[in-house]
């Protein structure tokens, strides 16, 4: 069953595939490692004109070592949490110090930079450098859950059997394996979706175990998208934008104007002195962070 996934999947990728500027051969390493970043939980569309304005300013991990952590979480923009934006720094600096600017091509290596997990690793390992390991992002497990274990959904998080059947699925060739990632991936972003899922259209829809039970509906509590509006997500943004946008420290009563309730913006700004993305200065002015650390 599993190989036969395969061809079809990789064929189809070759047909559809998007022509994303991470995919081109001169985004070379550094250029895939921001992507991953940006995408986490952002889409397409949004890190598109981001990602382009980054490598420009920021060509080599090197470049962005140079330059503060704050210039990083400005340069973020809106993409959303913009704790990515200083992990990504921090990463920068360590490939800068121990691997003379270069993304590590080793599994472990690229494993043990700052701000860099399980998924991240795999996928720059793959994607950049054509090696065979399980990338399982939320495109993926819904494609295995649906193609093999014949459920609508993934589990919340990641669980032990995915990483298994991830394993279990990947081909044993290490160039057509990094094909089936970059493959599998794109089908639960285009096809498989979380919604409105265009099952005409896939290339393995006759060996599908969803599709071929006929497309049980997720058993369990139902499945809620993230809110936005009145969180402390939303308040964050908001003061984020405010700092983003000055030429220097910002007193606190700019920051006050942006949200009206006030212990819920005070909440959000110690959170944001707490992760590092903002620091306070004396006589009550705030400014995005010329050194820092990253919040784990």
């Amino acid at each position: 069953m599993t190989e036969k996934l395969h061809a079809p999947v990789i064929a189809w990728f070759d047909v559809h595939a998007r022509d994303l500027p991470w995919r081109r051969p001169e985004a070379g390493p550094w250029g895939v490692m921001v992507s991953e970043f940006m995408l986490q939980q952002t889409p397409v569309n949004r890190v598109l004109p981001v990602y382009e304005q980054w490598l420009a300013r920021w060509p080599r991990p090197a470049d962005l070592a140079e330059e503060p952590p704050g210039e990083a979480v400005r340069a973020w923009g809106r993409l959303g949490y913009p704790r990515r934006a200083l992990r990504l720094h921090g990463a920068a600096v360590a490939i800068t110090e121990r691997h003379d600017g270069d993304v590590p091509t080793d599994h472990a290596q690229l494993l043990a930079l700052p701000g860099i997990g399980e998924y991240t690793a795999a996928a720059v390992a793959s994607f950049a450098y054509g090696q065979r390991h399980a990338v399982l992002d939320t495109n993926v497990r819904r494609v295995f859950a649906r193609a093999v274990t014949g459920v609508q959904y993934p589990p919340n998080a990641t669980t032990a059997a995915e990483r298994k059947l991830a394993r279990e699925l990947l081909p044993e060739d290490e160039k057509t394996a990094a094909r089936w990632a970059a493959a599998s991936m794109e089908l639960g972003a285009l096809v498989c979706t979380a919604k409105n899922e265009t099952c005409g259209r896939c290339p393995i829809a006759d060996l599908c175990e969803w599709q071929l039970a006929g497309k049980p509906e997720h058993e369990g509590p139902p499945r809620r998208g993230q809110t936005y509006a009145g969180t402390d997500r939303q308040v964050r943004g908001k003061l984020l934008a405010v700092l983003r946008e000055a030429h220097g420290p910002v007193p606190q009563a700019s920051l006050d104007r942006v949200w009206h309730e006030p212990v819920q913006r005070a909440r959000a700004l110690d959170g944001l002195v707490s992760d590092g993305l903002v620091e306070p200065l004396a006589g009550g002015m705030y400014r995005l962070p010329l050194s820092g650390h990253i919040a784990t």
